[in-house]
């Protein structure tokens, strides 16, 4: 075995020992948080709930859970059987998840018919502000509107809801949790999700820096990237299956969060260009997978995550290039964020968490 050969090997041998325990670490401070943090059972409230789901396994699956440790009896439809399931069983609540992308045209006219059977009757949107043309149509016909961004609240009373709320979103943390992955899904630096303008834009300046990273872009579009060529090799041009995402959050090392554009008229239906305020989804997702995420601000953040502490956050991209390498730099300080955020993510932000809220305002 010539030198070079024998020195490279002894250095790969070094560099997978050292992302081995680096990774086991995480893991066994990730799970001493899971083993310690039993949060107690919620009181049941005496209330029967037909839940109509929106397709997006892993929200509907969260609020069913949710719903079952929140209230005594729980139902669950497509948007086709609504009317037929409410009329049949009665419930005290009908809650439709969303209402847009499946269901049918005549949706509104059979939520009318609900609440003409004496049923109440509640819609939460998880897509504000970004399908505002079509939930401004959608939610007059409901007693209740929830909504996870907290700009549309005025909104929605603009236009003629009598029940509004602000009601975040949260995470399904039976889906999303640290998991102990294969080396294939370990990264530097990982975003999933679509290549939107602004998210081009960022990464176009990005770009240098993650040359020499190990990256994971998922999603599609990104093939417009300005140095595409620099970054394909850790590019995956399609839609990762959630299964896939939790485990490609668990093998990062930092998990970039970046929302997408509330006015661009391509990929939105925001015709009043209301603007978003409020966190995703994602945000939650990534911190319940015990990893270091680094996002850009929203304005509710602060009431979630207290950046600096359990979270990180940035401006622009010069400010997330300095952030990625100090955190890269710096394991315990990157680790430490990432513990403090999943167990602030498994004590505040379950969907049993919301849903006691909820049915509080609707059964008060």
């Amino acid at each position: 075995m010539s030198k070079t050969i024998a020195v490279s090997s002894a250095l790969g041998r070094k560099q997978g020992f050292r992302a081995g325990w680096e990774h086991g670490l995480r893991m066994g401070r990730c799970q001493s948080v899971l083993d310690t943090m039993r949060p107690a059972p919620f009181p049941l409230k005496d209330a029967s709930v037909l839940f109509i789901v929106q397709g997006f396994d892993a929200i509907d699956q969260g609020i069913i859970q949710g719903l079952q440790e929140t209230v005594r009896e729980v139902f669950i439809g497509a948007a086709p059987d609504m009317l037929r399931l409410a009329g049949e069983l009665q419930p005290n609540l009908v809650l439709v998840m969303n209402g847009l992308h499946i269901f049918p045209p005549d949706h509104s006219i059979h939520v009318d018919q609900v609440r003409l059977m004496g049923i109440r009757t509640a819609i939460w949107f998880a897509d504000d502000p970004y399908f505002t043309d079509h939930t401004a149509l959608l939610a007059p016909h409901y007693d209740y509107v929830f909504t996870h961004e907290m700009s549309c609240v005025p909104f929605y009373a603009e236009v003629g809801c009598q029940q509004v709320y602000y009601l975040p979103l949260a995470v399904n943390t039976t889906v999303f949790k640290p998991l102990q992955v294969d080396p294939a899904y370990r990264s530097d630096i990982c975003f999933i999700g679509s290549g939107f303008p602004n998210r081009i834009d960022l990464f176009n300046k990005l770009t240098p820096f993650l040359a020499s990273k190990k990256v994971l872009l998922a999603g599609s579009l990104w093939d417009q990237l300005s140095q595409y060529e620099l970054l394909k090799h850790g590019i995956k041009l399609q839609w990762i299956p959630i299964e896939e995402s939790v485990k490609y959050y668990s093998g990062a090392k930092i998990v970039i969060n970046v929302h997408r554009l509330t006015y661009h008229e391509t990929y939105n239906k925001n015709s009043r260009n209301l603007p978003g305020h409020s966190i995703n989804p994602r945000t939650y997702e990534i911190a319940a997978c015990g990893t270091l995420q680094i996002t850009d601000y929203r304005y509710d953040l602060d009431q979630y995550y207290k950046p600096g502490l359990d979270i990180e956050t940035f401006l622009n991209a010069d400010e997330l290039i300095q952030k990625m390498h100090f955190y890269l730099r710096h394991e315990e300080e990157r680790l430490r964020i990432a513990i403090r955020g999943l167990r602030r993510t498994v004590q505040e932000h379950t969907f049993a968490d919301r849903l006691v809220k909820m049915m509080e305002i609707v059964f008060a």
